[in-house]
């Protein structure tokens, strides 16, 4: 049994924190907002993002950050990920040395292009730092419902640890070593999820989300190994499998997010109607950005950002996108 703090009470840490309780280890969860303290304290259910699901009877929530940090064994750090800076340099004087910090969101830094467990390490460097990611959202999670994760960490002995520490009859864990793929196809995703949602919005069927879920995963993958991680990650769980559940999955609140767009809505109306945070409008920028460092074509991610900020007709982008130039899929491959 390990004792586990997990920063962040939405809808994924409190999924987290059924899943590691049901695992027979020792939770508490801390909370920056009152209300969601009180509510969780009392009622032992998230009745705004997570209802039906009910918490442990021994697990402990609060809004004293320390006490959720000082004791705990392993740190699950769950907070959407523009609020993932700030609150680590609240965690920073309470973290010791070597503590395992595990990243749960998904997300890059607008202004940085940092990653998760990049900002992670710069704000709190005495940690040792992992990234848990796949196709899992929390309303199935915390149901029980069966799902498949990856994570991930610079030394194989923790993401071994923390795989013993996930693994369960319904959520089983696998490793890899590849950090930077794992976070990449993480956060990316939610910016594709934008597109093919989107298109549900503009009334388009299948045939167009399995391009956008396709194209999608060839511009990741592009930027991703050119960023120095291995295409082989993109093809598993935390590249095309979180990818097709956040495109097609009614649980996204990226793909609503779109399908509002897609609808009329402005960013700003869509994200409000959605009621949580939309990483995918937070990394969009992030991805253009690192498209152009990096030098690798991403129309996909060009044409999200020109409908998100740039006042682009959702059906003028998807026009644009199907009339450009002629292209070959696979331009490695030789021809005989």
């Amino acid at each position: 049994m390990a004792k586990i703090g997990i920063i962040g009470a939405g809808s994924w840490g409190t999924a987290l924190s059924v899943l590691l309780s049901d695992n027979g280890h020792e939770v508490t969860i801390w909370s920056i907002l009152p209300d969601e303290v009180e509510m969780l304290q009392k009622e032992r259910e998230h009745k705004t993002k997570l209802p039906g699901v009910l918490l442990d009877p021994q697990t402990q929530v609060t809004d004293d950050l320390e006490a959720c940090i000082k004791e705990a064994d392993v740190l699950v750090l769950a907070v959407p990920s523009p609020f993932t800076r700030g609150t680590a340099a609240k965690m920073r004087p309470y973290v010791k040395e070597g503590r395992i910090i595990v990243s749960v969101a998904k997300g890059i830094e607008e202004n940085t292009l940092c990653t998760q467990v990049d900002i992670i390490s710069q704000e709190i460097p005495q940690a040792v730092t992992a990234a848990l990611s796949g196709p899992s959202h929390a309303e199935e999670v915390g149901r029980r419902i069966p799902t498949t994760c990856v994570v991930s960490s610079q030394k194989r002995s923790t993401a071994e640890y923390l795989q013993g520490l996930f693994m369960s009859p319904v959520f089983r864990v696998y490793t890899t070593p590849d950090l930077l793929g794992v976070e990449l196809g993480g956060s990316l995703k939610n910016v594709i999820a934008l597109a093919a949602g989107t298109a549900d919005g503009l009334g388009y069927g299948d045939n167009t989300k399995a391009a956008l879920i396709t194209r999608g995963i060839a511009e990741i993958a592009r930027l991703g190994t050119a960023m120095g991680a291995h295409a082989e990650t993109f093809y598993g769980l935390s590249g095309i499998g979180d990818l097709i559940v956040t495109c097609a999955s009614v649980h996204s609140r990226n793909r609503k997010a779109g399908y509002l767009i897609g609808q009329g809505l402005s960013m700003e109306q869509a994200m409000e109607e959605v009621k949580m945070v939309v990483e995918g409008v937070y990394s969009a920028k992030a991805a253009a950005a690192l498209s152009r460092k990096y030098d690798v074509e991403m129309p996909v991610v060009s044409e999200v950002n020109k409908v998100l900020f740039e006042n682009k007709s959702a059906a003028d982008a998807v026009r644009d996108l199907m009339i450009r130039d002629k292209k070959v899929e696979a331009p490695l491959l030789p021809w005989e």
